[in-house]
């Protein structure tokens, strides 16, 4: 199952640091994980010791499959290890993410930092790695131990702690923008081009002399203020052609009422009396 917004047409981003996840208790969380690195192009998902075991089969397949919402091919690569050592020999660098404060004089970076420097060092050839540990504890000293620094998020300090693919994501969303810069995937196609100031006066004029024939503008000593509010207002849309011609032909039928139609002529033809 893919989401809105996939584009399977579309080459893909690859790459990126490891995603180590250190004793998983949840086979759905592994699947959330997986999707939140397909949606930053994180292709290395390293798994050590999952209480449920790998899913492979049954329920818990399943389970992950569904919560990968597409990226399912993350899942079959998944690299399984017995242990923290085995998964991270071959990197580099290595991260260990944590929201508690563990006393092993290692740096303690945030995302935006640490995945601007994991850009730079991997696109130069290294490897990385982030270990994220199990869901109720997280990870103990032994697995901090084996990682260069710590990665903690700038969180709410009653309420610190992050779901498992919440923190992977904030990871992922870092080193993405790091690696690939923040531009937007899509622009607002131009539809009209903009309106160019003879146009918005002619239509200034329009309203207001409509407006006047109302009584709007009242007390009359307030009409330079109020005339130009109303201007401002126009102004801070960035109207465009398409916006003067709609806003105007809106006016139009305000002013004349309904536009007749062979089916209006129709109704008030049936409507009319008999002739005597």
């Amino acid at each position: 199952m893919t989401g809105a917004g996939t584009d399977s047409t579309r080459p893909p981003r690859e790459g990126g640091p490891a995603i180590v996840l250190v004793r998983p208790q949840l086979a759905v969380n592994i699947g959330m994980c997986a999707r939140a690195m397909a949606n930053f192009g994180l292709t290395d998902l390293r798994l050590v010791s999952p209480r449920e075991g790998w899913p492979r089969t049954g329920a818990y397949r399943k389970g992950a499959y569904a919560a990968a919402a597409g990226a399912v091919h993350l899942l079959e690569k998944a690299k399984l290890y017995d242990s923290v050592e085995a998964a991270v020999a071959d990197l580099n660098f290595v991260y260990a993410s944590t929201a508690r404060e563990r006393g092993q004089a290692k740096p303690v970076l945030l995302p935006r930092e640490a995945m601007g420097t994991s850009a730079v060092r991997i696109a130069a050839g290294e490897t990385h790695g982030i270990l994220f540990g199990p869901e109720r504890t997280g990870l103990d000293n032994d697995d901090v131990a084996l990682a260069d620094a710590i990665l903690t998020f700038p969180v709410n300090p009653a309420y610190a702690s992050l779901n498992l693919a919440q923190a992977v994501l904030l990871s992922a969303y870092e080193y993405f923008s790091a690696a690939h810069g923040q531009i937007a995937p899509f622009e607002i196609a131009e539809r009209s081009p903009p309106a160019q100031r003879e146009m918005t006066l002619s239509f200034f004029e329009f309203l207001e002399g409509h407006l006047e024939e109302r009584g709007f503008f009242r007390p009359v000593s307030k009409r330079p203020v109020m005339q130009r509010n109303l201007r401002n207002m126009f102004h801070r849309m960035q109207l465009t052609q398409q916006d003067v011609r709609t806003w105007w032909g809106m006016v139009v039928r305000l002013i004349e009422g309904p536009r007749e139609t062979p089916q209006t002529r129709k109704r008030i033809k049936q409507k009319k009396p008999d002739s005597a």
